[in-house]
């Protein structure tokens, strides 16, 4: 059955772009998420996903590391600078299995990362996943309308409008960082944010800055919303890669 998602009175079907250089993998990914319904196109080049990227918005980005034209992780950093997807989730493939290549990846701005040979049900569970995580609108840009939706989760209210935060109908006063960290990992569950991407979007291009104050900002906010702070059940450290905020 396809994919379908419902954006006010229109209902959607998910654009997934695979960027991948191998013919025989670029196929058998656009070939299973397909099966899935997602609308599915392949490039093998990075400058060709550039131009791809700049000119059409995509809900997922399904990227592997080693392309030529421009590779992986730059293509990954320019679509992260950029304004038509920059907030799309992206799915790294690599050989490499090294935990170091895994985090460069994720500090480069992917959201989740998956070594070749990989398993076609996982790519899917994993595709899936990342495609629960909110987006924009097309027409939508950081602080419009569209980011003033209330949010509810694990019985955390957050009215970004209102500025108020409420955790099991208790009142939580928060600073602007808090409050814009919590937002952000709560409106992204499951999805996991290295330091230096929390530090980037929380902090604005503050510059007397590092990402021990990212760790400090979390323990900070965990002492506002978690029963237990010292044991976490919302507000999750992923070790030796950054935060997320538990899944739905």
């Amino acid at each position: 059955m396809a994919a379908r998602w419902t954006n006010g009175d229109k209902t959607v079907t998910p654009r997934v772009l695979v960027v991948e250089d191998e013919p025989n993998i670029r196929e058998l990914v656009c070939l299973h998420l397909g099966l899935e319904g997602y609308a599915c196109d392949g490039v093998g080049d990075g400058r060709d996903a550039l131009k791809r990227t700049e000119a059409e918005r995509f809900d997922l980005l399904v990227l592997d590391v080693m392309i030529p034209g421009i590779d992986g992780l730059s293509l990954c950093r320019a679509v992260r600078n950029g304004r038509t997807n920059r907030d799309v989730p992206i799915l790294m493939l690599t050989a490499r299995r090294d935990e170091s290549d895994k985090v460069v990846g994720l500090e480069s701005g992917a959201d989740d990362y998956l070594t070749k040979p990989f398993g076609v049900r996982e790519l899917v569970a994993r595709a899936r996943a990342l495609l629960r995580r909110p987006r924009q609108t097309a027409a939508a840009a950081p602080g419009s309308t569209g980011d003033n939706l209330p949010v509810r989760i694990h019985g955390i209210d957050i009215d970004p409008a209102r500025r108020s935060v409420n955790v099991e109908g208790r009142p939580v006063e928060l600073t602007d960082q808090e409050f814009r960290l919590l937002h952000l990992l709560a409106t992204n569950p499951g999805i996991v944010f290295s330091r230096e991407a929390l530090l980037a979007r929380i902090w604005r291009g503050d510059t007397f800055v590092t990402v021990r104050s990212v760790d400090t900002l979390v323990k900070r906010l965990r002492r506002r919303i978690e029963a237990d702070p010292a044991h976490p059940a919302f507000l999750l450290t992923v070790w030796g890669v950054g935060y997320k905020f538990a899944d739905v």
